[in-house]
């Protein structure tokens, strides 16, 4: 008897392979009829025709300046943060006086944008156009104890290093231009020196050797040198935490809940060069300012003349520029109602103040003359030229005292060494030790 499942289960597979090719071919055909059956009939598309050429696609320059000045700033932002509890502090103190916040920002319109434009060409952190603020409040007339001046607070020294004229006409710590191209020039150098903007800042503050020996003193106690692991004075404590400070709150005004006016991304000022002589209040007059709002720009000036010396420049608002020429041309009268004038052998500051139309405190202001300096023959004044038709036009803010340009007599005496000078040397006297507070502390060079 044969077996024949085996066998059957050899005959089913031949089967299914003779049948898939016969059934993929009947869908094929099916499918071929499905594609080939004859679309509806369709209304013919209506053309358009175009009379002009469209409008090109509006794009988006990215490059274009910011129309804030306070985005520029916050774009310049290149210091490292400071992390310390002193920052929470200040913060909580400038957040705590939206009023003074207010009045520093309104008053750094003038200068802000000039500064920043200074920061950018020499590639530095746009976060120190906010230095001015922990300096003087961005005022250009503070003077310090310390004897530091201006909107960046340099003392006589530090300013004389820097090549800021500090004379009887005027002091170029207070001048705009000057002092802020004397200040990042100071800081570059500082920079340079430590490779640290936070001991740079310190050393503007405290003086670049004093933070060197204060590196040197944690050298060599194998402790670290950054800025909060030194030990200095309170005051330079507090600088760059205040200056951080600052920098936290423009850089989100809306997370402290403040509202910061913008500041036009634009020159707010231009400068003009003055060849003569030209009273300030003139000078004002023609440019169709206050008094008050040109000595803003121009605060250098000591004295209520502007010399015209080669060099010197006037500084205006941009819209007010034209304005001044267009008047400085059609002014046919003199610039200035002053003049100098030598004291003569026998004459008091009375008989000149009676002789020119003014009192004696006021010639004394309008020369800078302390009450108890005393002035002699040969000593130069500023008297108004026409008797006391200049009486008014009197420059009245910061007026600083001056000392006497007259040369005192050569000593006579038998004892005389090469030069004329006493040939004895003067003995030192010996100083009182001070006493250890706070006030004692070196003056800041700056």
């Amino acid at each position: 008897m044969f077996k024949l499942k085996p066998a059957l289960a050899g005959i089913l597979a031949c089967l299914a392979c003779c049948l898939l090719p016969v059934l993929a071919a009947a869908q094929d055909g099916a499918a071929n009829e499905a594609v080939t059956v004859p679309a509806a009939p369709q209304e013919p598309v209506p053309t358009i025709e175009l009379k002009d050429d469209p409008p090109p696609l509006a794009t988006i320059d990215l490059t274009l300046p910011p129309d804030d000045l306070w985005d520029r700033i916050r774009k310049g932002f290149g210091m490292p943060n400071l992390d310390s509890p002193l920052v929470q502090q200040q913060q909580a103190w400038y957040l705590a006086r939206p009023d003074y916040l207010r009045r520093v920002v309104e008053r750094s319109r003038r200068y802000m944008h000039h500064i920043v434009e200074e920061l950018e060409k020499r590639g530095m952190p746009t976060e120190l156009a906010l230095l001015p603020v922990v300096e003087s409040a961005y005022n250009p007339m503070a003077y310090s104890r310390a004897h530091a001046s201006g909107m960046w607070q340099f003392i006589p020294s530090t300013g004389k290093t820097y090549q800021l004229d500090q004379n009887w006409w005027m002091d170029q710590r207070r001048d705009i231009i000057a002092s802020t191209s004397a200040a990042l020039d100071y800081l570059q150098s500082i920079y340079e020196m430590h490779g640290d903007w936070h001991l740079a800042l310190a050393s503007y503050n405290w003086g670049e050797n004093a933070v060197a020996r204060a590196i040197n003193k944690n050298l060599a106690k194998g402790l670290p040198t950054d800025y909060l692991s030194l030990t200095m004075p309170n005051e330079t404590r507090w600088y760059v935490p205040k200056l951080q400070a600052l920098k936290n709150i423009i850089a989100q005004p809306q997370l402290f809940s403040i509202s910061l006016d913008p500041i036009p991304n634009e020159p707010y000022f231009q400068t003009i060069e003055v060849s003569t002589h030209m009273d300030v209040a003139i000078a004002a007059r023609l440019a169709e300012m206050t008094i008050e709002e040109f000595l803003a720009l121009n605060p250098a000036y000591n004295r209520p003349v502007i010399p015209g010396k080669g060099g010197t420049s006037i500084v205006l608002p941009t819209e007010k520029t034209e304005v001044f020429i267009s008047n400085l041309e059609a002014h046919n009268k003199p610039l200035t109602n002053w003049q100098a004038y030598t004291i003569k052998k026998g004459e008091s500051l009375d008989n000149v103040a009676k002789k020119h139309g003014l009192t004696p405190a006021r010639l004394r202001q309008i020369n800078g003359i302390g009450p108890r300096m005393r002035i002699g023959a040969g000593h130069t004044l500023l008297v108004p030229a026409s008797g006391a038709a200049a009486g008014d036009n009197l420059l009245s803010v910061n007026l600083p005292i001056v000392k006497p340009t007259v040369r005192k007599a050569p000593v006579r005496s038998g004892k005389k060494g090469a030069t004329g000078k006493s040939g004895k040397k003067p003995v030192a006297k010996q100083a009182k030790p001070a006493k250890k507070t706070a006030a004692k502390r070196p003056a800041p060079r700056k």
